[in-house]
């Protein structure tokens, strides 16, 4: 009677494979709904590995599943994927939780593992991260395919975050990714399982017997040491917790969100460790991973929603004591509300760091260089709508002065790192000079600059200052306290943190490049970085992009400055170019007739070189004569244009001389308009001697007429 009931669950798992092939996704949906609602946890589990495949795609990208990353909400079926994986209401969630609640397990091959956390685990070292302790499992095959076991939720999660890096072929060329079905639920399950207002929801689902519980512990996996590989002597702090059944339900809830944010941080982020980035300075190693732009976005996303989820935590929250005294009178979702930042820094620094020094030198690295403005900008996200100060006035308030200290290599380090990339980058795009503009807006914003200068001050503090730290707590002299001041105290604290973080993320043989030291100061001086700033916010002003770059009037007219050097350089400001040589002898245009332009140039120069004293003489005259031939011997135009840019004073007397041109008849559309006119004077009965005449005699009476009214036209 056992083998029906064993065999079932092959048949449902059968069904859905064909008709994944036949039906639509709304009925294949609307048929997983039935499923999950009826069919006990039992069979429901020999199905759920195939059915994350089939959402998400598989690890190695050979089946694309829903391709989330490429549907939009213009198509048909977003709304049945966003209501299928909602997290809320969801029945894949659902589904979830019902296998949670009977504590499955599911395998993942090491090889997708981050390259840092694979790493370790080929070296017998636990990772730093909790979420992959105790979790091994050792095949029979021996050690060269090890696996690790996830619970449902994990499993779903790690599916979830690895699909934005797995590689699959762009279905769209023209879709954009913050628009995507992917951007849109990575936003929704943050806002879900780490609120900026409330708690975290409790689960909707449950199963007969009750909640949903947190995982244990304790794991029955195999751990390192039954199999003789070496387990670490010291075993790192976890920051997050896994609380037991019998805990408040404050506890059993939070560890969703644990899990959450150590999966994404984990599978998008930690693909660097120290080691492997300063081996990755050496041109024959090869990149372990490339990030995509559409991966720096998501990123991006996920920085801005860490601070505002980290600043939603109350002021009297924040003001309290970090002390395990405290840990009774807060809550755990304010305790994770802490520790978020320090989690994300390293991994974070690591990821952007690479970023910068491997990125192409085009317009795509603006989703990095916001990623990382968003993250040493975290006064944007408190969630306070009141903003009496404009943007380019707001001061950076005191209170983040021990953020910038606890991210001081975010500030200095990857500044550095910019400006030797912006040195390399064509400025003249506009583009790429925006970002340059960007990057200087936002150092130069009152307060910051001090803040970071007296990070790098405590930084630089002499090692034997560490000596004479003193605990937290305020003890008096007969409990081993300190006579020392609480002034003395604060400071040496930030000292010890400040350095802490500095070796971190650097190791503890780092050469710390000071942003305010001589060094850097001779490379983006003061005068420069405020000339850059005044340059570059020129693009954001049309009227300024038309001025003529600086100059200065010398006897042989203009000559460029400095600045007008760099203008022209960065492509702020420019010359009206123009031809500044004979008008006779300028290149052939593609609008003219070549063999005409050399004809009518030696009929011209012929008969200037033979007339030319008296044309000089006409054109002395002060009379109407005078101004008549001058009018038709002269270029009334080479004046005006030749000022706009340098000349030599004999270039520009040489340019005025008197004389005749015929190269604007060698014009295609000067010989087109004669023909029509040729062609209508024999319309009219005229030969081509009486229109030669007509014209020549319109020619005269439009100078005549030109010459009488010259002045008023110039009044006007």
């Amino acid at each position: 009677m056992a083998n029906p009931t064993l065999q079932q669950p092959s048949f449902l798992l059968a069904n859905l494979k064909a008709d994944a092939t036949t039906k639509p996704l709304l009925q294949r949906c609307q048929d997983l709904v039935k499923i999950i609602d009826e069919y006990p946890a039992k069979e429901l589990h020999l199905i759920f590995p195939w059915l994350v495949e089939s959402v998400f795609g598989s690890l190695d990208g050979v089946i694309a599943g829903w391709n989330l990353r490429f549907l939009h909400s213009r198509s048909n079926e977003y709304n049945i994927v966003m209501d299928f994986l909602n997290p809320r209401y969801g029945p894949m969630m659902k589904l979830v939780y019902k296998l949670q609640a009977e504590e499955y397990k599911y395998e993942i091959p090491i090889n997708y593992l981050p390259g840092p956390v694979k790493a370790c685990i080929q070296e017998g070292v636990l990772p730093d991260c909790p979420l992959f302790h105790n979790k091994l499992q050792f095949p029979l095959s021996g050690l060269l395919t090890l696996n690790i076991a996830f619970n449902p939720f994990e499993f779903f999660m790690f599916n979830f975050a690895y699909c934005l890096i797995t590689p699959k072929v762009r279905l769209s060329l023209l879709s954009h990714s913050t628009d995507s079905a992917y951007f849109v639920l990575v936003d929704t399950y943050l806002k879900y399982f780490l609120p900026t207002e409330g708690s975290v929801p409790p689960s909707p689902f449950s199963d007969s017997r009750g909640s949903v519980s947190a995982p244990s512990p304790r794991s029955s996996s195999v751990s390192f040491a039954s199999y003789g590989i070496h387990s670490p002597s010291l075993l790192k702090h976890h920051i997050f917790h896994q609380p037991s059944v019998n805990a408040d339900p404050a506890a059993q809830e939070i560890w969703r969100s644990e899990t959450l944010l150590q999966m994404f941080v984990e599978i998008w982020l930690h693909h660097y460790s120290l080691e492997m980035y300063q081996k990755l300075q050496s041109p024959q190693v090869k990149e372990p991973f490339s990030p995509t732009e559409e991966h720096v976005l998501v990123v991006r996303l996920l920085v801005k929603h860490l601070h505002a989820f980290s600043n939603s935590l109350k002021p009297e929250q924040l003001s309290s004591s970090p002390s395990a005294h405290s840990h009774t009178h807060t809550s755990p979702l304010e305790e994770f509300k802490r520790s978020v930042p320090r989690f994300v820094q390293q991994k974070l620094y690591l990821f952007l760091q690479h970023c910068f020094g491997h990125w192409p030198l085009d317009a795509s690295f603006r989703a990095v260089l916001e990623t990382w403005l968003s993250y040493i900008q975290p006064w944007r996200y408190t969630g306070e709508k009141a903003n009496p100060q404009p943007d380019q006035n707001r001061t950076v308030p005191e209170k983040w002065e021990s953020f910038v200290h606890e991210n001081l290599l975010m500030y200095t380090k990857l500044f550095q790192v910019f400006l030797n990339r912006a040195v390399r980058t064509d400025l003249v795009n506009a583009k790429n000079a925006l970002m340059v503009f960007r990057v200087a807006k936002v150092f130069a914003q009152p307060n910051l600059a001090e803040m970071i200068q007296k990070g790098e001050q405590l930084f630089l503090e002499p090692e034997h200052v560490l000596h004479h730290r003193q605990p937290r707590g305020y003890l008096t002299p007969g409990q081993g306290g300190s006579y020392l001041s609480s002034r003395q105290r604060v400071v040496t604290d930030m000292v010890f943190k400040v350095k802490s973080h500095v070796y971190g993320l650097e190791g503890q043989d780092c050469q710390y490049k000071q942003m305010f030291g001589t060094e850097l100061r001779g490379a983006l001086n003061q005068g420069q970085l405020n000339q850059l700033i005044s340059n570059l916010g020129s693009l954001e002003d049309d009227g300024n992009s038309k001025q003529l770059p600086d100059c200065v009037q010398s006897e042989n007219g203009l000559i460029l400055t400095d600045l007008g050097r760099r203008q022209i350089i960065n492509g702020l400001r420019r010359f009206d170019i123009h031809y500044q040589g004979d008008p006779e002898l300028q290149p052939i245009r593609s609008y003219e007739n070549a063999l005409l332009v050399r004809l009518f140039y030696r009929i011209s120069s012929l008969i200037n070189e033979r007339f030319g004293r008296h044309m000089n003489a006409l054109c002395s005259r002060p009379d109407f004569l005078g101004r008549l031939s001058r009018h038709y011997l002269t270029n009334l135009d080479s004046t005006t244009k030749l000022k706009h840019s340098p000349m030599s004073r004999r270039m520009l007397e040489r340019s005025q001389r008197p004389r005749l041109s015929l190269r604007p008849l060698a014009s295609y559309r000067t010989i087109l308009l004669l023909l029509l006119f040729y062609v209508f004077g024999s319309l009219l009965s005229l030969g081509p001697i009486s229109s030669t005449v007509l014209l020549l005699a319109g020619g005269f009476l439009y100078g005549l007429l030109m010459t009488l009214f010259a002045d008023k036209l110039k009044t006007h």
